[in-house]
Protein backbone atom coordinates (compact mmCIF):
# COMPACT_ATOMS: atom_id res chain seq x y z
CA UNK A 1 0.00 0.00 0.00
CA UNK A 2 1.37 3.23 -0.95
CA UNK A 3 0.61 7.06 0.27
CA UNK A 4 1.17 10.15 -2.33
CA UNK A 5 -0.23 13.51 -1.01
CA UNK A 6 -0.34 16.54 -2.84
CA UNK A 7 -0.98 19.93 -2.68
CA UNK A 8 -2.52 21.56 -6.06
CA UNK A 9 -3.17 25.37 -6.66
CA UNK A 10 -6.00 26.61 -8.78
CA UNK A 11 -5.99 29.23 -11.06
CA UNK A 12 -7.90 32.09 -9.72
CA UNK A 13 -11.29 32.26 -10.60
CA UNK A 14 -14.92 34.25 -9.45
CA UNK A 15 -18.59 32.82 -8.47
CA UNK A 16 -19.67 29.69 -10.14
CA UNK A 17 -19.11 25.97 -10.41
CA UNK A 18 -16.15 24.68 -12.27
CA UNK A 19 -15.37 21.32 -14.30
CA UNK A 20 -11.79 20.44 -12.64
CA UNK A 21 -10.94 16.73 -13.41
CA UNK A 22 -8.55 17.58 -16.06
CA UNK A 23 -6.72 20.19 -14.27
CA UNK A 24 -6.34 17.45 -10.89
CA UNK A 25 -5.69 14.34 -13.21
CA UNK A 26 -2.47 16.64 -14.73
CA UNK A 27 -1.30 17.88 -11.58
CA UNK A 28 -1.57 13.81 -10.25
CA UNK A 29 0.67 12.00 -12.92
CA UNK A 30 1.65 9.56 -9.88
CA UNK A 31 -2.08 8.64 -10.33
CA UNK A 32 -1.27 6.79 -13.84
CA UNK A 33 1.16 3.73 -11.48
CA UNK A 34 -1.92 2.87 -9.19
CA UNK A 35 -4.20 -0.24 -9.82
CA UNK A 36 -6.43 0.39 -7.24
CA UNK A 37 -7.08 2.50 -4.69
CA UNK A 38 -8.81 5.78 -3.80
CA UNK A 39 -7.85 9.70 -4.06
CA UNK A 40 -8.70 12.02 -1.61
CA UNK A 41 -9.43 15.88 -2.56
CA UNK A 42 -9.97 18.76 -0.10
CA UNK A 43 -10.01 22.47 -0.34
CA UNK A 44 -8.39 24.51 2.13
CA UNK A 45 -11.22 27.11 2.25
CA UNK A 46 -14.53 28.02 3.96
CA UNK A 47 -15.91 30.02 1.02
CA UNK A 48 -15.92 26.67 -1.92
CA UNK A 49 -16.15 23.53 -1.89
CA UNK A 50 -15.81 20.48 -4.52
CA UNK A 51 -18.56 18.31 -5.74
CA UNK A 52 -18.92 15.68 -8.54
CA UNK A 53 -21.76 16.74 -10.93
CA UNK A 54 -22.93 16.14 -14.68
CA UNK A 55 -20.77 17.09 -16.79
CA UNK A 56 -22.35 17.57 -19.85
CA UNK A 57 -24.70 20.49 -19.48
CA UNK A 58 -22.94 23.62 -18.51
CA UNK A 59 -26.88 24.45 -17.54
CA UNK A 60 -26.54 22.23 -14.80
CA UNK A 61 -23.51 24.45 -13.06
CA UNK A 62 -25.99 27.14 -13.72
CA UNK A 63 -28.20 26.06 -11.85
CA UNK A 64 -26.60 24.91 -8.87
CA UNK A 65 -25.53 28.82 -8.65
CA UNK A 66 -28.98 29.98 -8.76
CA UNK A 67 -30.38 27.51 -6.69
CA UNK A 68 -28.00 27.80 -3.87
CA UNK A 69 -28.62 31.16 -4.40
CA UNK A 70 -32.07 31.38 -3.47
CA UNK A 71 -31.43 28.87 -0.60
CA UNK A 72 -28.89 30.77 1.03
CA UNK A 73 -29.36 34.97 -0.03
CA UNK A 74 -27.40 37.21 0.67
CA UNK A 75 -30.26 39.52 2.23
CA UNK A 76 -30.55 36.96 4.88
CA UNK A 77 -29.22 39.81 7.49
CA UNK A 78 -26.35 38.07 8.41
CA UNK A 79 -23.56 39.54 11.18
CA UNK A 80 -20.74 38.36 10.23
CA UNK A 81 -20.07 40.65 7.01
CA UNK A 82 -16.68 42.47 7.64
CA UNK A 83 -15.71 40.34 4.29
CA UNK A 84 -18.19 41.49 2.20
CA UNK A 85 -21.81 40.57 2.11
CA UNK A 86 -21.29 37.45 -0.45
CA UNK A 87 -18.91 36.50 2.40
CA UNK A 88 -21.12 35.00 5.37
CA UNK A 89 -23.60 33.24 2.45
CA UNK A 90 -20.14 31.47 0.89
CA UNK A 91 -19.48 30.32 4.73
CA UNK A 92 -23.18 28.59 4.45
CA UNK A 93 -22.72 27.20 0.97
CA UNK A 94 -19.59 25.50 1.33
CA UNK A 95 -20.83 24.17 4.69
CA UNK A 96 -24.04 22.28 2.94
CA UNK A 97 -21.61 21.49 -0.17
CA UNK A 98 -18.52 20.47 1.75
CA UNK A 99 -14.94 20.64 1.47
CA UNK A 100 -13.84 17.02 0.34
CA UNK A 101 -14.78 14.05 -1.66
CA UNK A 102 -13.35 10.49 -2.14
CA UNK A 103 -12.83 9.01 -5.74
CA UNK A 104 -12.25 5.43 -6.55
CA UNK A 105 -8.90 4.58 -8.53
CA UNK A 106 -8.95 1.68 -10.91
CA UNK A 107 -6.25 0.40 -13.84
CA UNK A 108 -4.97 4.40 -13.07
CA UNK A 109 -8.03 6.46 -13.87
CA UNK A 110 -10.45 8.10 -11.72
CA UNK A 111 -13.46 5.55 -11.67
CA UNK A 112 -16.40 8.80 -12.63
CA UNK A 113 -19.42 7.65 -13.79
CA UNK A 114 -19.81 8.73 -17.98
CA UNK A 115 -21.59 12.04 -16.96
CA UNK A 116 -19.54 12.60 -14.05
CA UNK A 117 -16.66 15.27 -13.29
CA UNK A 118 -14.86 16.92 -10.20
CA UNK A 119 -16.01 20.94 -9.49
CA UNK A 120 -14.81 23.56 -7.92
CA UNK A 121 -17.93 25.81 -6.37
CA UNK A 122 -16.79 29.04 -6.03
CA UNK A 123 -18.90 31.11 -3.62
CA UNK A 124 -17.57 34.27 -4.21
CA UNK A 125 -17.79 36.91 -6.20
CA UNK A 126 -14.27 38.51 -5.85
CA UNK A 127 -11.49 35.82 -7.95
CA UNK A 128 -9.94 33.34 -5.49
CA UNK A 129 -7.13 30.93 -6.24
CA UNK A 130 -7.67 28.15 -4.39
CA UNK A 131 -5.92 24.99 -2.68
CA UNK A 132 -6.31 21.44 -2.42
CA UNK A 133 -4.91 18.80 -0.97
CA UNK A 134 -4.52 15.46 -2.64
CA UNK A 135 -4.14 12.36 -0.76
CA UNK A 136 -3.50 9.40 -2.81
CA UNK A 137 -3.89 5.91 -1.19
CA UNK A 138 -3.80 2.45 -2.74
CA UNK A 139 -2.16 -0.22 -4.69
CA UNK A 140 0.57 0.53 -7.37
CA UNK A 141 0.67 -1.24 -10.68
CA UNK A 142 3.61 -4.35 -11.40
Amino acid sequence: MDVIQRIITLDRRSKGFYIITNDLVKKLPELKSFSSGTVNFFIQHTSAALTINENWDADTRADMNDILDKIVPESAGYRHTAEGLDDMPAHVKSSLIGPSLTVPITNGKLSLGTWQDIQLAEFRRQPHSRTIVCTIIGLRSN
